[in-house]
C-alpha cells in the first residue's frame, strides 16, 4: 500500500486565503503572548460558531454559483437571440428595399399601389385583413406582401423573446448580488470572532488547520482503480490541485470551492458536468454505499447536497473544504459533513 505524496505547487500556497493567523496579525499586530489576555472559557463556543459560519457560507456560496450559471446561460442565450434578431432585420430590410422597387416601378407607369403604400408604411400588416385588398394587387406582389409581414412578426417575437432574457438576467444579477453580500457577511462575522480569541487561541486552530492541509503529504490512498477513465482523469487533475486554497465561488485554474474542483476536473479531462454540488449531485450513475465507491466517484456530502469531492479511496476524500483551508485529502469519517450518496461519471 504506497503513501500518496503531495506534488510540489509552483505559487504561494494559501495565497488570498482567510487564515486565523491573518486575521490574528489584522488585529493585533505584534502582540507578545505575555500580553494576551486570560483564556476565555468560551472558546470552544467561539470555535463552533466560526465553523458555522463556515460552512454556512459555503452553503450560500453553492446557491451563488447556481446563480451565476444561471446568469452565464442566460448571457449566452440573449446574444443567441440578439444574433437571430439582427438577422432577421437584415431580411426585412433587403424585403423592404424589394418592396420599394416594386412601388417605384409602378408609379412611372402610372401610380402606386394602395397595397405597396401601406406596406411601406409602419403598420401594414392591417391592410392584408381585408379580404378585399388583397384582389387589387396581383400574386406576385401578394407573396411579397406575406412573406414581408410573416418576418416582421418573426422579428418581433425574436425582439421580445430577448427582452423577457434581458429582464429574467436582470433579475438574477440582483439575486448574485444578496448571494455575495450574505457570503460577505458570514465571512466578516467569522473573522470578528475569531478576533475575540486570544493569540495564542488563534495559533493554534491555525496550526490545527495547517496541519490537516498537510495532513495529505501522508494519507494512503490504496491501489483501487477508477471505475473509467474519464473518472481516472478527472481525479487526477483533482490531485494536481492539492494544496491551492479554497476560496468561494472560484473554479480553478489556481484557487477552487467544492464544486469548483469538481467541475475543473472533470473538463480537463474533456466532461462537461454542472458547476454546483447541488447539480452534480444528480448525474451520473447513484452510488448508495460508501463500500462501492471507486477513486474518482464524486462524494455529495451534507443533507442539502452543499458539498461536493472526489472519492479518493481508502476511505479519503479529495476536495476544496472550506474558508482558510486547501484542496486537501481528508477522512469522509472525520470531516464533519454527513454522506449522501456518490456519483459516477463514465
Amino acid at each position: 500500500m504506497a503513501s500518496h505524496r503531495r506534488p510540489k505547487q509552483s505559487g504561494p500556497r494559501c495565497t488570498g486565503v482567510l487564515t486565523v493567523a491573518t486575521a490574528a496579525a489584522v488585529a493585533f499586530g505584534t502582540q507578545s503572548a505575555s500580553a494576551d489576555p486570560l483564556p476565555d472559557p468560551n472558546k470552544k463556543g467561539v470555535e463552533a460558531q466560526v465553523d458555522r459560519l463556515y460552512e454556512q457560507a459555503t452553503q450560500a456560496t453553492e446557491r451563488y454559483n447556481g446563480a451565476k450559471e444561471k446568469a452565464d446561460q442566460l448571457k449566452k442565450q440573449i446574444a443567441v437571440v440578439q444574433d437571430e434578431a439582427a438577422r432577421k432585420q437584415g431580411e426585412l430590410n433587403e424585403l423592404r428595399q424589394r418592396i420599394g422597387g416594386l412601388a417605384a416601378s409602378q408609379y412611372r407607369s402610372g401610380g402606386i399601389d394602395p397595397s405597396l403604400h401601406l406596406l411601406l408604411s409602419e403598420a401594414p400588416d392591417t391592410y392584408l385583413e381585408k379580404a378585399s385588398a388583397l384582389d387589387r394587387v396581383g400574386e406576385r406582389q401578394t407573396a411579397v406582401l406575406q412573406q414581408f409581414l410573416s418576418r416582421q412578426r418573426a422579428l418581433q417575437q425574436q425582439r421580445q423573446e430577448a427582452s423577457g432574457k434581458l429582464r429574467d438576467l436582470d433579475a438574477v444579477q440582483k439575486d448574485l448580488g444578496n448571494r455575495k453580500k450574505e457570503i460577505q457577511g458570514k465571512l466578516s462575522e467569522a473573522r470578528r470572532l475569531l478576533n475575540t480569541l486570544s493569540a495564542k487561541e488563534r495559533a493554534r486552530i491555525d496550526e490545527a488547520e495547517d496541519r490537516a492541509n498537510r495532513a495529505g503529504e501522508r494519507v494512503d490512498l490504496g491501489s483501487e482503480a477508477s471505475a473509467s477513465q474519464r473518472a481516472a482523469a478527472a481525479f487526477a487533475a483533482a490531485q494536481g490541485r492539492v494544496g491551492l486554497p479554497y476560496v468561494w465561488g472560484a473554479s480553478g485554474p489556481s484557487s477552487f470551492d467544492c464544486s469548483g474542483l469538481t467541475s475543473w476536473a472533470f473538463r480537463q479531462a474533456d466532461v462537461s458536468i454542472p458547476r454546483t454540488s447541488q447539480a452534480q449531485a444528480n448525474i451520473g450513475t447513484r452510488i448508495n454505499s460508501l463500500g462501492d465507491l471507486k477513486p474518482g466517484d464524486l462524494i455529495i456530502m451534507r443533507t442539502d447536497l452543499s458539498h461536493v469531492g472526489f472519492y479518493a479511496g481508502n476511505g479519503q476524500i479529495l476536495h476544496a473544504p472550506k474558508p482558510g483551508a486547501t484542496v486537501r485529502y481528508e477522512s469522509i469519517a472525520r470531516s464533519g459533513m454527513p454522506f449522501m450518496w456518490g456519483v459516477r461519471i463514465g
